[in-house]
């Protein structure tokens, strides 16, 4: 009976996002893009590669990542549009556990993710076009596992999820702890399943960290947009 109070609760919210406004966040949540520009985000990475180093080296390293930010991302119509260059699109604040929603559409063939706190990724990509040879379990199993986890099998969605490319799409991702619950387009995609911490192999999660929104190349290695809207977050205790 809970199983099923909050799958209606997410289709709610799914309903509820379409129907509003862009980059207008339902009740409870904030609106981490504000839909006019790039206010509240940086450029990612520095937070994973270089968060035990030394602070001259963070400061270059993340003044780099900045420039990349402006070269490769921008705002068209209250849509976020990476060009599939540059570095990640992160948030300067870093959250502990939450509900994130956001819309994302991708091209023929689109590859991309959401990291989160740091980590990656909630896997976003085109799986009908994937390599026979080299994705032969992941081809047409849809987006929304986490790709980058050790064990196998988190590679795999519980369902296919996807909207057609070119088509938005809609995530409502829970994050309590360090595991995940990942809804693509209303269906039950990831269950409580935990991240690995992709960049301190053997620990667990960080408690905190940014959301990042992946820029990345298409499944041919050749740069191609990405969207990113309604990008919106709920902290938890």
């Amino acid at each position: 009976m809970l199983r099923s109070f909050v799958f209606l609760s997410a289709q709610i919210l799914v309903l509820s996002a379409v129907l509003a406004a862009d980059n207008s966040p339902p009740a409870g949540f904030t609106a981490l893009f504000n839909g006019n520009d790039l206010s509240g985000w940086q450029g990612g990475m520095a937070f994973n590669k270089l968060a035990s180093g030394k602070a001259d080296e963070i400061t270059k390293a993340q003044a780099d990542a900045n420039k990349l930010m402006h070269e490769h991302w921008k705002v068209e119509r209250g849509v976020l549009v990476n060009d599939g260059k540059g570095t990640n699109l992160a948030t300067v604040k870093q959250f502990g556990n939450f509900e994130l929603m956001v819309d994302w559409k991708i091209n023929p063939k689109g590859d991309s993710g959401i990291y989160l706190r740091g980590q990656p990724q909630v896997q976003i990509w085109d799986s009908k076009s994937l390599s026979d040879s080299r994705y032969p379990r992941e081809k047409n199993k849809g987006s929304g596992a986490l790709w980058n986890n050790k064990n196998p099998d988190h590679k795999l969605p519980l369902a296919f999820g996807d909207n057609e490319p070119g088509q938005w799409n809609t995530f409502h991702i829970t994050m309590i702890g360090d595991k995940v619950t990942v809804r693509l387009n209303g269906k039950l995609v990831v269950d409580q399943v935990p991240i690995d911490n992709y960049f301190e192999k053997g620990k667990p999660a960080p408690e905190r960290g940014p959301v990042e929104l992946q820029y990345h190349p298409n499944q041919d290695g050749v740069p191609d947009n990405l969207y990113f809207k309604n990008v919106y977050l709920k902290e938890l205790p």
